[in-house]
């Protein structure tokens, strides 16, 4: 069964009432730094934000973001296994206080790429946007000196050492897509740029606790079909950002989440008919009127319109079937 999700603050605020008053019931935590500059990453951290969670009616259902997995990791250096080790451990943790997925990305030197953030749309509100031709220049990331050989190996000797962790564990792994799904970005190769990348991921290690995050966005930005895509990866999709944007992988705007090119409805008609039974949170929603976009893609208001619309599809697609 499809679970609309959103993102909420590690420490309570009005966001967990809206959340429960709009019925959904499963949190995805992008764990921030505490004091000490530690991230939320200890078995009694993660304990206790899942009591605080329970207390207020919701579910630490995904955790993503800052996993603890780092470019050491991602470009095969040295140090890595030291460095595994302590990812390792991070899934033994979620998997004894049944946090069902993780997230992660293999994007090193360079994260989440945007070049706009002020970008007008329907009636004033504000989305964010990518040009590659503005990110030229200026000096080259440090890890550009990477190659794709590289990347491929790393993350091959990552999931093989991983995975059987997470099975272990009853945690799913969920691979995000290069963001942008470029060749590179300010000289630092990407790999995990396309429905056939994902394909070799996947084969890399076969199971259901070695799946994806499908970011519909990206797989948009590909060119990929995505009611298509959806079909082709079926069971190995654990994790859903539904949004969508205008344009491709060198080029696009974040779109309104009823206003964008790609079909939504056939796209959630897709998750019914695979049966898909985990999370979906909207992504990266327009700022509107008196929001001061501080945090664009992540306010409030776009996100309560985004799951009501998403439910409205969710039940059309249902009674669809």
């Amino acid at each position: 069964m499809v679970k609309p999700a959103l993102i909420l603050p590690p420490i309570p605020d009005e966001r967990w009432e809206l959340a429960t008053q709009m019925g959904v019931t499963d949190a995805v935590i992008h764990p921030l730094e505490i004091g000490d500059g530690r991230t939320h990453w200890s078995y009694d951290d993660l304990l206790g934000l899942q009591n605080w969670l329970t207390d207020a009616g919701l579910n630490l259902s995904v955790i993503e973001g800052s996993v603890p997995i780092s470019d050491r990791v991602r470009l095969g250096q040295p140090g890595r296994d030291e460095d595994i080790e302590v990812f390792k451990q991070f899934l033994r943790d979620c998997g004894d206080l049944g946090i069902p997925v993780v997230a992660y990305d293999w994007m090193a030197g360079v994260r989440w790429a945007r070049t706009e953030a002020h970008t007008e749309s329907r009636g004033g509100s504000l989305v964010t946007g990518f040009d590659n031709e503005k990110v030229q220049g200026g000096p080259a990331v440090e890890a550009a000196e990477a190659t794709e050989e590289d990347l491929w190996e790393a993350i091959e000797y990552f999931l093989r050492e991983v995975v059987p962790v997470a099975e272990e564990a009853g945690v799913k792994l969920a691979l995000h897509p290069d963001d942008p799904p470029r060749p590179e970005v300010r000289g630092m190769t990407r790999i995990v740029r396309s429905v056939d990348a994902y394909d070799r991921v996947l084969d890399i290690y076969d199971s259901e606790y070695n799946g994806i995050t499908f970011c519909q966005g990206n797989f948009a930005a590909m060119g990929a079909d995505i009611p298509e895509a959806i079909r082709h990866f079926g069971d190995r999709i654990n994790f859903v950002h539904f949004r969508d944007v205008d344009g491709d992988a060198d080029r696009f705007v974040e779109t309104w989440h009823d206003d964008g090119p790609t079909d939504m409805l056939a796209a959630m008609q897709a998750y019914v008919d695979i049966g898909f039974d985990g999370v979906m949170r909207p992504d990266h929603v327009p700022t509107m009127a008196g929001e001061d976009n501080s945090n664009p893609g992540y306010h409030t208001k776009g996100r309560l319109f985004a799951i009501g619309y998403m439910r409205g599809l969710l039940e059309a697609a249902r009674q669809n079937r």
